[in-house]
């Protein structure tokens, strides 16, 4: 009896801050979250004929098809950037975003079994997904690279490096923790409201229209222009390209706004996580 007292114990108890993010924790199941990244990433492709080689197809397919639609047929300007480059970044810049929401959304749900019978940080979860997406987009941009030098050799493109294209990385960072704080939201409101899901993947589909992915925002004119400047992807979307092609502007007043929006939706969705977490089984 006196042996079994000396065994360490630790106490597991509920958060007293929904603020709390429990870096030090997450941090000591560093080796959960590799895990998860990799189950992630092998499960997705486990049982299809081409494997990984969907994350170089899809995206192949969507650009042709866009080109052929709304360059050939709409004749919609892409403000002087190759329409194949043009589609292809905005591609594959959204399929990292989108994919960080929907997936990081659905984290009680989906991994209800896990969280019931073992307990790590919750939070875990989410940012395997950002990590994992994030090796996926890697590969979509060696895809994009090999595309502009493909390109460059048959319409004689030039690349133009600028500042920008050093601030990239934060970009993408940015996207990322707009993604995770928006996907820890509905992960908390889905627990309880299950048609929520459904309308998150209605409106990611709506928002892929109002961001400019299709079309340059210089394309748009009046309410509508105002309306695109309003969605806190759309400084991201052009300040990518232009790191890329040096083809537009950065607009500072937008890139705060989209930095401040971000800010607001991670610690929003930290707090609601953090709060739902300590009873959602009860839900579930």
């Amino acid at each position: 009896m006196e042996e079994i007292n000396k065994l360490p114990v630790e106490r597991i108890t509920a958060n007293s801050s929904g603020l709390n993010l429990k870096i030090r924790e997450v941090w000591r199941y560093r080796d959960l979250i590799l895990l998860f990244v990799r189950r992630d990433f092998v499960a997705q492709y486990k049982q299809t004929i081409l494997g990984p080689l969907w994350l170089i197809i899809q995206p192949l397919l969507t650009t042709l098809t866009f080109y052929i639609i709304f360059s050939k047929i709409a004749k919609i300007p892409t403000g002087g950037i190759d329409p194949i480059l043009f589609y292809l970044s905005g591609i594959t810049l959204w399929n990292y975003f989108s994919d960080c929401l929907t997936k990081t959304s659905n984290t009680f749900v989906a991994n209800a079994g896990i969280f019931g019978k073992v307990y790590f940080p919750r939070l875990v979860i989410p940012l395997s997904v950002i990590l994992s997406n994030l090796i996926k987009f890697g590969i979509q941009c060696m895809l994009l690279v090999l595309v502009f030098i493909v390109q460059s050799m048959r319409n004689d493109l030039t690349f133009n490096g600028n500042w920008a294209l050093w601030m990239l990385p934060l970009f993408i960072l940015i996207m990322a923790l707009m993604g995770l704080g928006l996907g820890l939201i509905f992960s908390a409101l889905t627990v309880k409201y299950r048609d929520l899901s459904y309308l998150l993947t209605f409106s990611v589909q709506l928002l892929m229209y109002a961001t400019p992915i299709l079309y340059p925002l210089n394309f748009t004119q009046g309410t509508l222009r105002n309306v695109i400047a309003f969605n806190p992807l759309t400084e991201l979307f052009e300040s990518f390209r232009y790191g890329l092609f040096s083809i537009g502007a950065i607009n500072g007043t937008g890139i705060i706004y989209t930095v401040s929006f971000t800010l607001v939706v991670l610690i929003l969705g930290i707090f609601v996580f953090n709060r739902v977490e300590r009873s959602f089984m009860d839900t579930v």
